[in-house]
């Protein structure tokens, strides 16, 4: 009884904490996960102290882009869904951005060639067509991207076994970028180790990276995450493999 009692714990604290924003920093203590060589932010940083004019596609929180030193005389971001949007205006304002209720397959609100720079972090589908439009002659697309079999154990944990959604592999979001016209000059995929140390840290996880399983619940996986916990107790942290790549790519 003492591991219901414990999982039950963890199990409704991991229900109550938000789940809003792209701020990880909860998971400290409760999960790892290592991150690519490259460094996006640093990235993004750098290049956008040398626009005129940036976007950040699917900003989430704007976490990330909030991290900038130097923002560009003219910022913007959009994202999708309205939670974030109240947090990534409170996050982007000291930078002047303006923040726009954008779906993650609808057209962008930009005249054409706006931007030299548009960069997304982890977007859930990427409109190359909207981004070569946005971009002024010249100008850069540069996207950390979620890769092929991301998280594939932890989805297996929870549904079983399964393909590999091959739309998300390196190769096939290059070749959607250059046939918007866009040319490709970097391409690089890493696969990085994840821990979770309880189910706790798992529920809130699934609530955060909704794609990772499709409507999820507690009620709907309370069978398989108690599996999990029962794991995790014997065996210790439970491990996943990341998938990250970045692109860049550039508007002739």
């Amino acid at each position: 009884m003492a591991i219901m009692r414990n999982f039950e714990e963890l199990i409704a604290e991991g229900e109550s904490v938000p789940v809003e924003g792209w701020d990880f920093s909860w998971f400290a203590g409760r999960a790892t996960e290592q991150r690519p060589s490259w460094g996006y932010a640093r990235l993004i940083g750098e290049r956008m102290a040398r626009a005129a004019a940036g976007l950040d596609v699917q900003t989430g929180g704007g976490e990330v882009l909030a991290t900038i030193p130097q923002p560009p005389p003219l910022l913007a971001a959009t994202e999708s869904w309205e939670p974030n949007l109240a947090v990534a205006r409170r996050n982007l304002a000291p930078l002047g951005a303006s923040v726009h209720h954008v779906g993650n397959e609808d057209a962008l609100p930009f005249d054409d060639g706006t931007f030299d720079l548009v960069v997304s972090r982890h977007p859930v589908v990427t409109r190359f067509d909207e981004v070569a439009r946005v971009l002024a002659p010249g100008g850069s697309y540069l996207s950390q991207q979620v890769g092929m079999g991301s998280m594939h154990e932890l989805t297996a944990a929870m549904i079983g076994e399964f393909a590999d959604n091959e739309a998300r592999s390196p190769e096939r979001i290059a070749g959607e970028a250059e046939a918007a016209g866009l040319e490709v000059v970097d391409l690089r995929p890493e696969a990085l180790r994840a821990e979770f140390f309880d189910v706790g840290a798992v529920v809130v996880f699934l609530r955060k990276v909704i794609w990772t399983v499709p409507e999820f619940s507690v009620a709907r996986y309370r069978p398989q995450l108690l599996a999990l916990h029962e794991r995790i107790e014997a065996e210790g942290p439970f491990t996943a493999t990341t998938r990250r790549f970045l692109i860049e790519a550039r508007k002739p």
